[in-house]
């Protein structure tokens, strides 16, 4: 059994990010069905269309972008697949280029805190995501997307407030409970978290980030034969296998971690450290 011990945000970004991010998050998650996107979701999942292929769209727009920077529409969708294709830093600096010359755009300035937050820039991304919309005009994913730079920070109170204005305005949405389960799975409320993540489940149908979340939170509470079958639902047997693999990676790593934690509380074995 894992115990609800206090960690320092650092090791909370860890376990919330297991190779992502710095979360969706999601802040914004990889559209994949494995646990290697276990984040916040900063992501523009509900903004997108069909499926299309991120890399034509650099070649698309990288010339539109080059022949005039100061094409809004052509830097917005140029940083968005930058970002889709795991060009952090170029995505930042294409969106906030194009921000200092269209400062009002929002669909700009939420872009630019997308990227901001997936590069680990949470208190910016926070700020920018934050003149993306307005008190009088809210857009519940930005306010959920809010809240997970804000979870990213350590600042748990203050990222489920966000959560629940955008509950206000999209009551029972799975993809911000999934946020605030993981919320609670971050400050080491692991029963409230998996209370939480099940009813997310419930309502998403098989989206995999949430999925990736309940399971952590119920294998984080020692329960992993449950975790695994979570992990395992409805997918075909490669895919499955490789979702164990990484969630008992994970949860390892949580051990060690913890672990860790508790050395550091021995005088002598805090003393022999280096790092």
């Amino acid at each position: 059994m894992v115990q609800k011990s206090s960690h320092p945000p650092r090791v909370a970004r860890h376990l919330a990010c297991a190779s992502i991010l710095v979360l969706a998050l999601g802040l914004g998650g990889c559209q994949t069905s494995g646990l290697a996107d276990i984040t916040g979701s900063i992501g523009e999942k509900a903004d997108t269309g069909p499926a299309i292929d991120p890399r034509r769209d650099i070649e698309t727009y990288q010339e539109r972008y080059r022949a005039n920077p100061k094409d809004a529409d052509a830097a917005l969708k140029y940083g968005k697949a930058l970002r889709a294709t795991g060009q952090r830093s170029q995505a930042v600096a294409v969106l906030e280029q194009a921000s200092i010359a269209h400062p009002t755009n929002k669909p700009l300035l939420a872009a630019y805190g997308r990227a901001l937050a997936d590069n680990g820039n949470f208190q910016q991304a926070f700020d920018v995501l934050g003149r993306a919309h307005s008190p009088e005009d809210p857009d519940w994913r930005l306010l959920s997307a809010q809240g997970a730079t804000l979870d990213q920070l350590g600042r748990f109170e203050e990222a489920r407030q966000y959560y629940a204005n955008a509950l206000k305005i999209v009551p029972d949405h799975p993809s911000v409970l999934s946020n605030l389960g993981l919320s609670y799975v971050l400050s080491k409320d692991l029963a409230k978290a998996e209370e939480t993540l099940r009813r997310a489940y419930r309502l998403a149908g098989n989206d995999p980030r949430v999925r990736a979340n309940l399971a952590l939170a119920v294998g984080l509470q020692g329960n992993f034969t449950e975790a695994e079958k979570i992990v395992k639902a409805d997918l075909p047997p490669a895919e499955a296998a490789a979702n164990v693999t990484q969630l008992k990676q994970l949860l390892a790593r949580k051990d060690r971690e913890n672990a860790r934690a508790e050395a550091d509380k021995m005088p002598i074995a805090a003393a022999r450290r280096t790092d």
